[in-house]
């Protein structure tokens, strides 16, 4: 009977384990074996592959415009990561209190999300920050800051900002809704004991509800940097003709080598240093991971 069960446990699990390692565990190991290879075009075989060892990497380290990118996304991470994490705390606070119309406010907030990051850039671009008609100018207009009203915020200089501001514009709402969840899952005993204590408002949140939270501060960290990683389709969008210091971001610069997409074709295509800033980023997301998971120990606090 053993036996049979075993047969059809194996049987049911087959097609996934075989779909898994095709879409996701062969990529992984092509692309890290790439990354130590010279390879002009992603489709070459292996055959045309030129052993490089640590070449490419070495190359990525002295190209400006990859160090560029790492800073840009490393300013993004830090800056924007406080920016957003303190707001989707202080809206998931409100909003799981004694507070009329909150599934509206949760809604109203995470709607960014449902839109698309192509559609979201694009409304930004023209409607937010342009000069003559946007909204930045229309308000400064109406307090009479002609300066700030006629600023061209998508300037070199105030890209990367407005960039960076329209980004976490639209990912408060998703972080908000993973601390609601958490702070949902804190029992109202240990709140109803700290007030009767006589902690106020601010001792409650310290003591209370961030000792409770740690596991999903560190959820929202990782998930952070994820997407801080991936961060490709902004920079497109505030650049789209050709790489800029102020947006690119090492996808872009990726994107470029492996594609060629830049309209100068200043660039030349080299897929194996592609691959291997593909295995940089990884190794980042692993690297704040395991930093994480020994910063934040517990999930629970000791109480």
């Amino acid at each position: 009977m053993l036996k049979n069960n075993k047969r059809v446990i194996i049987t049911f699990l087959a097609p996934a384990v075989l779909c898994y390692a095709l879409v996701f565990l062969y990529p992984v190991f092509r692309t890290l074996v790439m990354s130590f290879f010279k390879v002009e075009s992603v489709s070459d075989p292996a055959a045309k592959w030129v052993f490089a060892g640590l070449g490419n990497y070495r190359k990525l380290f002295t190209t400006p415009i990859f160090l560029q990118s790492l800073k840009n996304i490393g300013r993004l991470w830090f800056t924007g990561g406080c920016a957003v994490m303190l707001l989707a705390l202080t809206f998931a606070v409100i909003l799981t209190g004694e507070l009329r119309g909150t599934k509206f406010f949760r809604s109203v907030i995470y709607l960014p999300n449902v839109v698309s990051a192509v559609a979201m850039g694009t409304m930004w671009i023209n409607y937010v920050y342009n000069p003559n008609y946007g909204l930045l100018h229309n308000v400064f207009s109406a307090f009479r800051f002609e300066m700030l009203s006629q600023t061209l915020w998508t300037a070199p200089g105030n890209l990367f900002w407005s960039m960076l501001a329209a980004y976490c514009f639209g990912m408060v709402g998703y972080h908000m809704l993973i601390f609601i969840s958490g702070i949902e899952q804190i029992p109202r005993d240990y709140y109803e004991a700290a007030y009767l204590e006589g902690a106020n408002v601010f001792q409650r949140f310290f003591h209370v509800t961030v000792p409770n939270m740690r596991g999903v501060i560190r959820t929202n960290i990782v998930m952070w940097t994820v997407f801080t990683v991936g961060f490709f389709v902004w920079g497109q969008l505030f650049s789209p003709v050709n790489l800029s210091n102020d947006t690119v971001a090492p996808m872009n610069y990726m994107y470029e080598l492996v594609f060629g997409a830049s309209s100068s074709a200043s660039t030349a295509r080299d897929s194996g240093a592609g691959a291997a800033i593909g295995v940089i980023l990884a190794l980042i997301v692993v690297t704040v991971f395991l930093a994480t998971n020994f910063i934040v120990k517990h999930d629970d606090a000791e109480l």
